[in-house]
């Protein structure tokens, strides 16, 4: 089949380099012109494994090729996508300008029986509208909109396309959903699960599953709270109970909370379409307030400790090393990461920070001004009084402590994402204080609130959303 895809960005190209690889002829619209050109090299902007190489074969073959919209493959597309910015209003809801003029733009030019369908997540209702402004815009209902979420995770977008859990197709239209099954058939032909809707269903799918893989994230966080309160183990906790096959274990790592360009974006939206259709979704409202809560938490936590351990010693410049600036491994996105809030809060505290990413270090420094940069995570360690670790890197998870003690002039690793032992840790000389587990030695529990300030010989350092006081000792 002929495939146009409108936006060559991140949904874009991996989804028209996977139908490329499918066997489709593929053409993927990029309108400026300073991405066109390297795209058309094989210049890949985005990291995601695997992908360069799918491009690269594809483009090849002669089945995925790049061109500006005055491209005449409009002409004779059986399928047009729309892989367009949605971007968040004030509100929380998403702004449709773009997939409108996409649409205005593009509905002259499509041959009678011709399908657009829409791979930008939007709000409910949104196919039909554009329906209608396709059928104003040719003077006739020849040409149908459907809606076909993704659901690719950056870091594994390749096999979560290829070996799906599901296709989602919202169609109003028979004929229509007739071409999408077509598309999809190398795929369904192999076992992947075909889910065909209504429109409206559709778009409502892709953001109930996000808003519920974001609960069970945000629940999993505030478990780990208990937790720590208790005096329990948030990782045994997370084994007992996704052992449950009604539950599973899957997206129960307690962390930072989330971030990245689809669930605090589409926890937003499908909050304010709520409260715009009068049908309130309170429990994603509040899973919203307590995600970026406990983000800004972090930096509180860090800041309390660093002031714990000078407590009583002469005051000094604190120095702290952050690794990890996207907001999960496997990609070099930073959109709404833990530290794009926890760096600018340690900062404005007068807090040095070296920062370290294996591949999102120039997306990072974009929006971090003031941090310096090291190129591995010993040298960010190099004098630091303490270490937090943001992303779930694997080779952070294989840091030589015994090195990284050496570097650093302080003892405090915080592991956000627990990927350490903390026997190691303490074996090496470091106090490494996790989520969800015991405090290290030298710390003990303390009532939840705020730190009070004046707190004498010792700060009550933030966990999670809870306090722990830490007793203050020399670096």
């Amino acid at each position: 089949m002929n495939i146009v895809m409108i936006g060559a960005g991140y949904v874009g190209l991996t989804t028209g380099a996977c139908l490329a690889h499918l066997g489709h002829s593929v053409t993927c619209v990029e309108s400026d012109p300073r991405r066109l050109g390297p795209l058309r090299a094989g210049d890949i902007p985005i990291y995601e494994p695997g992908l360069a190489d799918v491009v690269q074969a594809c483009r090849l073959s002669g089945r995925l090729q790049f061109a500006d919209p005055d491209t005449p493959a409009l002409g004779t597309a059986d399928v047009v996508m729309l892989a367009v910015g949605t971007p968040s209003g004030a509100d929380g809801d998403i702004d449709l300008a773009q997939i409108h003029e996409a649409a205005r733009q593009i509905a002259p030019r499509l041959r009678p029986g011709a399908v657009i369908a829409i791979k930008s997540t939007v709000v409910a209702g949104t196919a039909r509208s554009v329906a209608a402004l396709v059928a104003r815009a040719r003077g006739a209902g020849d040409v149908a909109v459907v809606s076909n979420p993704e659901f690719l995770r950056e870091g594994s977008a390749l096999a979560d396309f290829l070996t799906a859990d599901r296709i989602v197709v919202g169609a109003d239209d028979p004929a229509a959903a007739g071409v999408m099954a077509a598309l999809y058939a190398p795929l369904t032909e192999q076992g992947v699960p075909y889910v065909r809707t209504g429109t409206i269903d559709a778009e409502l799918i892709k953001y109930a599953a996000n808003a519920c893989l974001a609960l069970r994230i945000g629940f999993v966080n505030e478990l780990a709270d208990l937790c720590e309160a208790a005096g329990g183990d948030i990782a045994r906790v997370t084994e007992g109970i996704g052992l449950d096959s009604r539950i599973g274990p899957r997206f129960l790592q307690a962390g930072p909370g989330f971030g990245g360009s689809c669930f605090p974006k589409d926890t937003r939206a499908f909050a304010a379409t709520g409260r715009r259709l009068g049908a309130r979704q309170t429990v994603i409202e509040a899973l919203i307030a307590a995600n970026e809560a406990r983000k800004t938490a972090l930096a509180g936590r860090i800041l309390q400790a660093l002031d714990a351990r000078q407590n009583g010693t002469e005051r000094r410049p604190r120095r702290v090393a952050v690794l990890g600036m996207a907001f999960k491994a496997g990609t070099d996105d930073v959109r709404d990461a833990a530290a794009l809030s926890v760096v600018p809060a340690l900062t404005a505290a007068g807090v040095t920070v070296t920062g370290h990413d294996p591949k999102a270090r120039d997306q990072a420094a974009a929006l971090l001004p003031g941090v310096g940069w090291a190129d591995d995570p010993y040298d960010a360690a190099a004098g630091a009084d303490a270490v937090v670790i943001l992303t779930e890197w694997e080779e952070y998870r294989r840091l030589d402590l015994g090195r990284l003690a050496q570097r650093m002039s302080g003892k405090l690793l915080f592991d956000f994402r627990n990927l350490l032992c903390p026997d190691a840790a303490a074996r090496a000389g470091l106090d490494c204080i996790g989520i969800g587990r015991a405090a290290p030695p030298g710390t003990t529990p303390a009532q939840h609130g705020t730190a009070p300030k004046g707190s004498g010989g010792h700060a009550r350092v933030r966990r999670g959303t809870g306090w722990l006081q830490v007793a203050a000792s020399p670096s």
